[in-house]
């Protein structure tokens, strides 16, 4: 039998989910307009991460693959996992130093995708998925 806390989590990934396929098909595959791995590459290189191709595709695979995986409910605290991986870099090296609120470039919306992700870690994501053990 479900409840409205499975089905509440279920919501959650699935939206999750399906903002960071789109996201890493972007930085990966160009999809969706999006810059491709060698124009996210560049972006990388300009946060002083080296070497940049490593770090645009460590980040753009997290982000697609920990979508897919929260989508699918398949190992659903590792795609939390690798998307939280990828918004505290995000917080820390590009929207740090604007401050919190998202009009002026801040860390608004990444922390709150953080927090998402670190409750799902805690929680699992509930009935609706598929080795929700780890």
């Amino acid at each position: 039998m479900s409840t409205p806390a499975s089905i509440a989590l279920l919501i959650l990934r699935i939206a999750l989910g399906i903002i960071f396929i789109a996201h890493g098909s972007q930085k990966s595959f160009g999809a969706f307009g999006g810059p491709g791995i060698k124009g996210f590459s560049g972006m990388v290189q300009g946060l002083g991460l080296n070497p940049p191709v490593l770090w645009a595709w460590a980040a753009a695979l997290s982000e697609f693959f920990g979508g897919l995986l929260l989508l699918a409910g398949v190992l659903p605290r590792i795609g939390a996992f690798l998307i939280a991986c990828v918004m505290v870099v995000a917080i820390a090296r590009v929207h740090w130093a604007k401050g919190f609120f998202i009009m002026q470039g801040g860390f608004e919306y990444p922390f709150l995708i953080l927090m998402v992700c670190i409750a799902l870690m805690i929680t699992g994501a509930g009935e609706y998925s598929f080795f929700d053990r780890f």
